[in-house]
């Protein structure tokens, strides 16, 4: 099979390079888990899902018996729990913007659409660029996790700083909503278990268990202010991060 062909047929070919370094050949390609294009460097959700719907369909098309009908697509089955799922420590954080329901209703849906890129991309930037990974955006919400895939010995802190910078960048965005946007950010850390398979094709992805993720969510309380919802968030944290954050929540 002709990787880079199959990858040029789903408009992914950029990819192609990294496949080959990799040695991601015919053989390999059915294979491929999520975490294994992230380790290759497929970063962006949208391209991750859907290489991941192209290779369930790899998987599939060799093996489904043409004597019983196809599936429908209400009928395709949720895929069962898989055995990877592993315990740890993670900070996660939500985003979202503030008063999104009414720049919904007042935007046209391409302008509206053009706020949302603008701000999925910048919050793209700065959790990647402080070492968190984006898991899932949500409309105008943004899931992210500092560590996982990868851990690092500060991760909390990490996520404070990415959170303190969401809330400094977003109202710099010039867009078309025509006013300053607004965030709201909330960040717990704990124990979770993370790495189940759940959904099916291009709705596959992780999930992660536990009251963490909960308690992030919990804490996006005000404008353009990031809350910390858990002593471990506060243990894994410099001084002149909890002292920067403290300010940001006193603005």
């Amino acid at each position: 099979m002709d990787v880079v062909a199959w990858l040029r047929g789903l408009g992914l070919e950029q990819y192609a390079p990294a496949f080959r370094d990799n040695d991601v050949d015919g053989e390999v390609l059915p294979e491929l888990t999520a975490d294994d294009l992230i380790s290759i460097g497929v970063t962006s959700v949208g391209h991750r899902r859907k290489l991941l719907a192209a290779i369930a369909a790899l998987r599939a098309e060799p093996t489904r018996d043409l004597a019983q009908p196809a599936v429908s697509a209400r009928s395709t089955p949720v895929s069962p729990l898989t055995s990877d799922a592993e315990r740890r420590q993670l900070t996660v954080m939500f985003c979202d913007l503030v008063g999104s329901t009414a720049l919904s209703a007042r935007l046209d849906p391409e302008d509206l659409r053009e706020v949302y890129g603008a701000y999925h991309r910048c919050c793209d930037d700065l959790i990647t660029e402080a070492g968190g990974f984006v898991a899932k955006y949500m409309g105008d919400g943004v899931l992210a996790y500092f560590g996982y895939p990868q851990a690092h010995e500060h991760d909390a802190e990490h996520a404070v700083r990415a959170g303190l910078a969401l809330v400094e960048a977003a109202p710099r965005l010039t867009t078309a909503a025509g006013v300053p946007l607004q965030v709201r950010v909330g960040i717990a850390t704990g124990l979770v278990v993370v790495g189940d398979l759940i959904g099916a094709g291009a709705a596959q992805e992780q999930a992660v268990v536990g009251e963490t993720p909960n308690l992030a969510a919990r804490c996006k309380l005000w404008p353009n202010r990031m809350r910390l919802s858990s002593p471990q968030v506060r243990a894994g944290c410099s001084a002149t991060s909890l002292n920067t954050a403290i300010l940001a929540r006193s603005r």
